[in-house]
């Protein structure tokens, strides 16, 4: 049990279904598509050409940034700036001007999980083939560095606690709310700004293409390629976005009245060590329960407290894998395992930067009392027929939704979940 509750009081998101928490909510509770044919992919070449990217984010950068800030940065950086910025102000925080003092007790930790690949193979890779590395800039390295966001950020808020990106695959997002959680438990901070971002592109895609584990044969129907539980799922949609949660120390959000979306209860972060079954794509499932287990303890719940699970849940040969763990972590029949559905369902896999998403969607839905709609799975996978009727398929007004779980697992057989907890004044 956490000795220093840690609570949501901002968030801020750039999605494939809407930018920013209005809109981002919205689409959540109808089931709105983002994935996208993306004709740049079909001119390369690629297997799959389509993914979920943030749309009109141009239009919502230059709220922020100048054309020459603006070009300075990587659409990573970009994402996670301005959904930082977002959730800042979200949270009731002013956004401090450059010659205010560093707040010392507040930091950052936004992971990414590839990296910016557009720039190194856009520009440093060219420029230095072609012996013009005099003319590469001085600002290529904050543009390929990975912790480019949270250096960025920490310098649009002056935090003075931390500055840094974990970078754990698919579980970054997850693990960086974890990270934070247990700074500000440690006393080590009051308040952190925290999450996950990937950009669009295709040098970022290019190796799943080529390891077949994305989805071939949608190109011409892409709104209904990301398939998480289904029979017909092909392969997880890549997509890109950021998300960026304000998470404090709980005396100190009460202290300045915030207002508080729901309470981080419990974190774990492992491994499987590649071992029983683990391997570099495939989870160590004994590594899956220890994870699960973990959080439970942390945050003083049984396991017939889990309302909800928010999954991690992509479309590949995981998922009923992913699902019997979870039914076997929680001790749970069909009958008596929680409602379960997938973020991914709708805006793809956004890599690094899904498990903040996701955590944000978690968020809004322990605050406003509804499941938003896992869609494109009208057609159950037969392994987890079984537990059909806990597959949340459309909007669910939930307002008694008390305790939701959401975990992420990743190359190299790493593991994350948190145990979000309804806030009670």
């Amino acid at each position: 049990m956490d000795s220093r509750g840690v609570v949501i009081t901002g968030l801020g998101v750039i999605s494939p279904i809407g930018n920013g928490i209005a809109e981002f909510m919205d689409a959540l509770k109808r089931g709105k598509p983002g994935v996208r044919f993306i004709p740049e992919l079909e001119e390369l070449k690629f297997s799959c050409c389509i993914a979920g990217v943030p749309q009109d984010f141009a239009q919502i950068r230059e709220k922020y940034f100048t054309v020459r800030e603006a070009s300075v940065m990587t659409e990573a950086t970009a994402y996670a700036a301005v959904a930082a910025l977002e959730a800042w102000k979200d949270a009731g925080l002013e956004i401090p001007n450059e010659e205010s003092p560093v707040d010392w007790d507040t930091g950052a930790v936004i992971g990414t999980g590839i990296g910016d690949m557009e720039t190194i193979a856009q520009r440093i890779v060219p420029m230095v083939n072609d012996k013009k590395v005099r003319r590469m800039g001085s600002r290529i390295v904050e543009q390929v560095m990975n912790s480019g966001a949270s250096a960025k950020v920490s310098g649009l808020l002056g935090l003075g606690a931390q500055a840094t990106a974990n970078s754990s695959a698919c579980s970054t997002g997850t693990e960086a709310v974890a990270e934070a959680v247990w700074k500000i438990r440690a006393g080590l901070a009051k308040r952190m700004v925290v999450g996950g971002t990937e950009g669009p592109s295709p040098y970022t895609w290019s190796g799943f293409d080529a390891m077949k584990v994305l989805p071939r044969k949608f190109n011409d129907r892409p709104e209904t390629a990301s398939r998480p539980m289904s029979a017909a799922a092909a392969g997880f949609v890549p997509g890109a976005g950021a998300g960026i949660l304000i998470l404090e120390d709980e005396q100190t959000a009460l202290e300045r009245g915030a207002r508080i979306y729901a309470k981080v209860s419990g974190v774990h972060v492992n491994c499987g060590g590649q071992r029983n079954g683990g391997a570099m794509t495939a989870p160590n499932n004994q590594g899956v329960l220890r994870c699960i287990h973990g959080a439970l303890k942390d945050a003083g719940v049984q396991a017939k407290d889990i309302d909800s699970i928010s999954g991690h849940l992509t479309a590949t040969f995981a998922d009923p894998i992913e699902v019997q763990n979870w039914a076997k972590a929680l001790g749970a029949s069909p009958g008596d395992f929680p409602l379960i559905n997938s973020v991914k369902s709708m805006t793809g896999h956004c890599l690094g930067a899904a498990g903040a998403v996701e955590s944000i969607a978690a968020a809004l839905e322990l605050h406003h009392g509804f499941l938003h709609p896992s869609i494109n799975c009208e057609d159950i996978h037969p392994e987890i027929a079984p537990f059909e009727e806990k597959v949340v398929r459309k909007y669910t007004d939930y307002p008694e939704l008390q305790c939701l779980a959401k975990a992420s697992f990743g190359f190299g057989d790493v593991n994350s979940c948190l145990v979000f907890t309804k806030w009670k004044a």
